[in-house]
């Protein structure tokens, strides 16, 4: 993002909160702007609580050593709140606007009305919505070229990943410009269709659902599920990627793990994709036979597996489980 590109949010909730936020530690000015008709005491009520929220949440960042507590009112400032009188001059100027209102198509359809009056033709606008996809939202927007999602993981200033889901009519463009801007500010966009849930939360709501099916049935605690996943599940995944960890593994791990699990649990559940089935048919394990998902041909094998034990190492050593080998023998 250049240095006089404008952003501003549309939404000052928890949303349109967090990537101000985002953009202000980055050293930005961003506008959260209020499209919404309000009295005097009620938007200074809105505008207060969302400052307040803002400013709770970089006093908790100091505390935690993240932010000298000199830069607070510094990272806070970068912040203006825009009431719906002034939101034509903030919207006007802007080169990205993030859309955060509540999650409804009469209000989404509301907003991008109002953005197709008052934003410039080439702004970029993007949707943050968790539910809605992509496709069903452009249909709203004056050229939709310039639109797609951008799902921002709670808390929005802190979480580094930033789902960018595109319809068929995106430009490379608007794509282009708008992964740029948030590679800018320390994010790391992913980019996927318009698929239900994203990857992330389609992902995590199996694992989650999951989780409360084996508290229901009585297989394990919450506390004990918790810690298997914190320290297990989790601290893997931290080190290898998903499908990463297919490929790691084998698919035919992977491919006999469902089996069982169809069998034993639920078939609806368990069962392994067709693409599963088709790699271990061909061979195609992983890095044992030099292909699954990805292609290993040509890479250096025995740096990749250390490359994956030194972010394991990592990975244990942050949770605080890591344990130097013993220099005496016991017994």
């Amino acid at each position: 993002m250049s240095a006089g590109a404008r952003v501003a949010t549309v939404g000052a909730g928890r949303m349109g909160r967090g990537i101000a936020l985002a953009f202000a530690w980055a050293g930005h000015r961003i506008a959260i702007v209020d499209l919404r008709a309000r009295d005097r005491d009620a938007w200074a009520h809105l505008r207060d609580d969302a400052a307040d929220e803002i400013r709770g949440s970089l006093r908790a960042l100091a505390e935690l050593g993240a932010l000298p507590p000199a830069l607070i009112e510094a990272v806070a400032d970068r912040v203006a709140f825009v009431p719906a009188a002034a939101a034509p001059a903030a919207l006007g100027a802007a080169d990205i606007v993030f859309e955060g209102v509540t999650e409804r198509l009469d209000a989404k359809r509301e907003v991008f009305a109002a953005l197709g009056r008052l934003c410039r033709p080439d702004a970029i606008l993007a949707s943050t919505t968790s539910s809605i996809l992509v496709t069903e939202l452009a249909a709203f927007v004056e050229e939709p070229a310039r639109f797609l999602n951008a799902h921002w993981l709670n808390p929005a200033y802190l979480i580094p990943v930033v789902e960018l889901s595109t319809h068929a009519g995106t430009s490379a463009d608007a794509l282009g410009r708008l992964r740029g801007t948030l590679e800018s500010i320390g994010k790391l966009p992913v980019v996927c269709g318009p698929t239900p849930g994203y990857i992330v939360p389609r992902l995590q709501a199996l694992v989650m659902n999951e989780a409360a099916r084996m508290v229901e049935e009585g297989a394990a605690t919450a506390e004990e599920i918790d810690k298997a996943t914190r320290y297990g599940l989790g601290l893997r995944f931290a080190a290898l990627g998903v499908v990463e960890f297919i490929d790691w593994g084998g698919a035919d791990i992977l491919h006999h793990a469902s089996r069982e699990m169809a069998a034993s649990v639920d078939a609806s559940r368990y069962a392994a994709p067709a693409i599963v089935d088709r790699l271990v048919g061909e061979g195609h394990l992983g890095v044992k036979t030099g292909r699954g998902f990805f292609d290993y041909a040509g890479r250096d094998l025995a740096a990749y597996r250390r490359d994956v034990l030194a972010r394991t190492l990592g990975a244990l050593r942050h949770a605080g489980l890591w344990q130097p080998a013993a220099e005496k023998t016991i017994g």
